[in-house]
């Protein structure tokens, strides 16, 4: 990217060049790991869905005893003004508040509010029609409902995933499925019924999005998903900001239906993006 380009970040109250955006470390997001945040996507300099994010972010800072520095309207003046200086089309923008700066180690400071916006690519065509296959572990994310930073376990498997010629991990408890590290899991029944879990899982933006889509036209519930459910579904797919939709294809060694893509996840992912285009 050109010098007359250079990206910007918002860090503790000032907006300065990226490459000169730096927490000291004392902070508790460096100390403990202790913080929140939420990641949204931008077209064509328009903040998708921005209200649904913002909801959830302030909800998240609230379940960690974190106070935003900056009230609703302000952090909405301050992403516009990053959106017009980093005049990206298409790009990603993480909101993250940490326990700030602790002499203690420990005891929470005034929260470091940062936000950073960087360029985004969204999966390409091939990826939607291989679709996904996965490994599962035995897993539950601490305080699963809300958007922590602390992703742990999913950096750890990362190895294993590899190892396994695999491109996610599903995490379940005792076979009774979650939610991917950064997605939200689906799937279709043999009778058409979409279903996602309703436990232990992040409630997603897209998921959200998903949802009423997928109420218009097909019947939609928010329950338990097991491990043995998936072996009898039809088709399976992911959700997440900067995936959309993707379909899983195989879990493990169970291949979904037919082993390819199935008609309602491929549906869902048009209406999905015509919605973001009318968004944007």
């Amino acid at each position: 990217m050109s010098s007359e380009n250079k990206l910007h970040a918002f860090v503790r109250g000032e907006i300065v060049p990226l490459d000169q955006a730096y927490l000291h470390v004392s902070d508790l997001s460096i100390q403990r790991g202790y913080g929140v945040f939420d990641f949204l996507k931008i077209i064509n300099g328009r903040p998708l869905f921005l209200e649904d994010y913002l909801a959830r972010f302030y909800a998240s800072a609230t379940r960690m005893h974190l106070a935003v520095p900056l009230s609703e309207d302000a952090l909405k003046t301050t992403i516009y003004r990053l959106i017009e200086l980093n005049r990206l089309p298409m790009a990603g923008m993480k909101i993250i508040l940490t326990g700030g700066y602790s002499d203690s180690g420990y005891d929470i400071g005034d929260p470091s509010l940062l936000i950073i916006q960087q360029p985004l690519r969204l999966p390409g065509q091939a990826l939607r029609e291989r679709g996904l296959k996965v490994i599962t572990h035995d897993y539950v994310r601490e305080v699963p409902t809300v958007k922590t930073i602390n992703y742990s376990m999913g950096i750890r498997l990362i190895n294993k995933i590899k190892e396994n010629g695999a491109d996610d991990v599903l995490y379940h408890r005792e076979g009774l499925v979650t939610e991917f590290p950064r997605c939200n899991f689906f799937i279709v029944k043999q009778d058409g019924t979409v279903v996602t879990p309703a436990e232990d899982v992040l409630r997603g933006i897209t998921r959200k999005h998903v949802l009423e889509l997928a109420g218009r036209t097909y019947k939609v519930v928010e329950g338990a998903v097991t491990l043995d459910d998936i072996r009898q579904a039809s088709e399976a797919f992911l959700t997440s900001t900067t995936k959309r939709i993707l379909p899983v294809v195989q879990v493990d060694d169970v291949v979904i239906g037919n082993g390819k893509p199935g008609a309602v996840t491929l549906s869902l992912l048009q209406d999905l993006i015509q919605l973001e285009e009318r968004e944007a």
